[in-house]
């Protein structure tokens, strides 16, 4: 579908072509009709399908349309990130319509406090804000939001799992009833579905299936234990030239770690988790960016909505819990028709989650071991039932004294039993 024939503003058309975009995604094609018609809406896609631009296009066209004095638009996400890739977004997009737009998030010094300050106080067309900083220039009492019309929650599902729940919530104390509210989130667990109860008024819905990953993307699986997972790495990477690379841990206290580890080992590397400083994750985003150095260590905190391009390789370092999180981190590459490569390490405590993965693909996915014959030792199989239940059995046996030996020969003595059972005949 052509964005014309959406009857957009011609500021916005021209906004549109400016940004060189095409033919609408599905989400767009879906959405923004709606949003047009004023509807509350309730939309799932994942990360990469156009949802930013399926919300912020008709918004635009209620820019064009009006000639409003005060904020008319507020954009809640999750990530101080996103609140500035959404803000950039909007100058491209709003050049033509002369929309204004300020990123309201913390980690700032003074003089960006007081620019927030100054754009809350007298009003811009759309604020792109993190929740937690909101709420400090809403309690000093120099905000005034009754003008607002559209409220968006991005990457909704994020944010309840970062805990901004009651964030959110007061927050909508500060705004009109009589408002449009749309809710997008990449996935659709059951708390979405509640909060879409108490804060939306007839919402539309759209949901789109998590699409899997492109073929171009090679995906490798490697069975590891955590010390071996670094020196792999390493070897993988010996022959490829140019590496542009994020690689993803789960915890944020083993960024740092694995960035000495690497930098060790000969790799240039830099980290960024929800610790750092603002104005350091800004520098080493823009240094990655512009290929100053080739590896960067993230938490989740990148794996959605932010626009890296042109990776030639995304590395799990630990499998996701969510396989639709597996989906958004190495979404990250084979963009734009280029090819990429996935690599994940799963130890002995990662396996189930690979279940999860191979479930949602709907095949099982091939895990390589070769660690042993680079003469990094034994890798462990791939038993993830066994191990599940060797978890419940430590759980409870945790209630009582622990003693390992025992423990031992009753973990042994079941397997023998099952195995006795399968034996049709002695041999």
């Amino acid at each position: 579908m052509n964005f014309n024939e959406f009857e957009l503003h011609e500021d916005v058309l021209n906004a549109v072509d400016s940004m060189n975009y095409q033919q609408a995604t599905p989400i767009q094609e879906q959405a923004i009709p709606l949003i047009l018609k004023g509807k509350d809406l309730l939309a799932c896609a994942q990360t990469g399908t156009g949802k930013t631009a399926a919300y912020l296009i008709p918004i635009l066209d209620k820019v064009a349309h009006e000639s409003a004095t005060h904020t008319g638009a507020l954009i809640l996400v999750p990530t101080r990130e996103l609140a500035v890739q959404i803000d950039q977004q909007i100058q491209g997009l709003g050049y033509f319509v002369g929309a204004t737009s300020i990123a309201v998030y913390g980690g700032n010094k003074g003089p960006e406090w007081d620019q927030q300050k100054k754009a809350l106080t007298q009003g811009a067309d759309i604020i792109i804000a993190t929740p937690g900083r909101l709420i400090a220039h809403l309690q000093l009492g120099y905000v005034s939001f009754g003008s607002i019309k559209h409220l968006v929650l991005d990457e909704a599902d994020r944010m309840l799992d970062m805990g901004f729940l009651s964030d959110i919530l007061k927050i909508m104390s500060f705004l009109p009833n009589k408002r449009q509210t749309l809710m997008f989130s990449a996935t659709m667990p059951s708390k979405i579905g509640e909060l879409a109860k108490r804060i939306l008024h007839q919402p539309e819905e759209i949901r789109l299936a998590v699409s899997r990953p492109v073929d171009r993307i090679d995906q490798q699986f490697y069975m590891t234990n955590d010390e071996q997972k670094l020196p792999l790495l390493v070897h993988l990477l010996s022959q490829v030239q140019n590496t542009s690379m994020v690689l993803f841990t789960s915890r944020k206290s083993t960024v740092e770690p694995i960035v000495r580890a690497l930098r060790k080992l000969g790799l240039s590397a830099r980290g960024i988790s929800s610790d750092s400083d603002q104005a350091e994750r800004e520098i080493v985003l823009r240094d990655f960016k512009n290929r100053t150095f080739p590896v960067l260590v993230a938490t989740d905190v990148l794996s959605r909505g932010i626009d890296i391009d042109n990776l030639s390789h995304v590395v799990n370092y630990d499998v996701p819990r969510d396989p639709e999180d597996y989906v958004h981190r190495i979404g990250r590459t084979a963009r734009a028709e280029t090819k990429g490569t996935a690599i994940t390490f799963i130890n002995e405590q990662d396996q189930k989650y690979v279940l999860k993965i191979e479930r949602l693909f709907e095949k099982e996915v091939d895990k390589q071991s070769i660690t042993e014959s680079l003469g990094l030792g034994v890798a462990p199989l791939f038993e993830p039932h066994r191990f599940r239940q060797a978890g419940s059995r430590n759980k409870d046996a945790g209630r009582g004294p622990k003693k390992p030996a025992v423990g031992q020969a009753k973990r042994r003595r079941p397997k023998q039993k099952r195995d006795e059972k399968t034996q049709s005949q002695p041999k």
